[in-house]
């Protein structure tokens, strides 16, 4: 048996709201440790990983390992409901059909329940080895999402350069060029007095490559859960990037 109570609730939503346009049916696999989410886009170009670590959740109970099926429209419409302060149970069998979602305010004087339909999906489990990158970002998660929207408006695609001593994202359409570069350490365009905002590079050589600003949008949709986004970049390997969830885990 399943269960698990996350304290807010909300977290679950911001995540379904950071992937629900790149994947449709998913299988979230639970065992001991935590849940976890692994599931390619249709188009074969952005593979999503989400780690929920047992020891984020307030409560967490996983007898043996259970595999979860679902549809993320169909999640999406039930936590539509939730509240800003609600707590949420999530319970399921070992060999059940159904996912019980529980939720309660925090005066407990409201409960919402809810039974969603599991599903029978089949996925591969891609092995996604460690990897050194040439290039690490840490950059404000909102400053990503503002330079990514800026720049939408000349082309569908960024050029991102990074040295040591900073990261360019440019872009170059039918209406002319636009490019944006923050030097290693600053605070970039927000409050460089806010150690949130400010950017971190680790370069071990310059690196140059060519990004779709839809996906990159996409990502960007997940940083509500995080103040700060990871990118990891080199030229010949996808570029990773992570939204670390406080204590309960990550997506990427």
């Amino acid at each position: 048996m399943l269960e698990a109570r996350l304290n807010p609730a909300i977290t679950l939503k911001k995540l379904l709201d950071a992937v629900k346009d790149l994947v449709v049916d998913v299988n979230f696999d639970c065992n001991s440790t935590g849940i976890s989410l692994q599931a390619m886009d249709s188009a074969h170009v952005a593979l999503i990983v989400l780690l929920l670590r047992q020891t984020g959740f307030e409560h967490y109970r996983c007898d043996r390992s259970i595999n979860l099926g679902m549809s993320l429209v169909s999640l999406g419409k039930i936590l539509r409901s939730v509240g800003p302060d609600d707590v949420l149970t999530l319970q399921a069998e070992d060999k059940g059909d159904v996912l019980s979602l529980l939720f309660e305010n925090s005066k407990n004087d409201r409960v919402s329940e809810y039974n969603l339909k599991l599903m029978d999906i089949d996925s591969d489990h891609l092995g996604v080895p460690d990897t050194e990158y040439d290039a690490t970002i840490e950059i404000s998660s909102n400053e990503l999402k503002r330079i990514c929207t800026d720049l939408s408006n000349l082309s569908e695609s960024v050029t991102v350069s990074i040295t040591k001593e900073g990261v360019q994202f440019s872009a170059e359409g039918e209406i002319g060029q636009g490019s944006v570069m923050i030097k290693n350490g600053s605070g970039g365009s927000i409050d460089e007095k806010d150690e949130a905002d400010q950017c971190t590079i680790t370069c071990d050589k310059p690196v140059s490559v060519v990004l779709s600003l839809k996906y990159l949008l996409n990502f960007c949709k997940a940083s509500p859960l995080s103040p700060k986004v990871i990118l990891g970049i080199s030229e010949d390997i996808p570029m990773m990037i992570e939204f670390k969830v406080n204590e309960l885990g990550y997506i990427r």
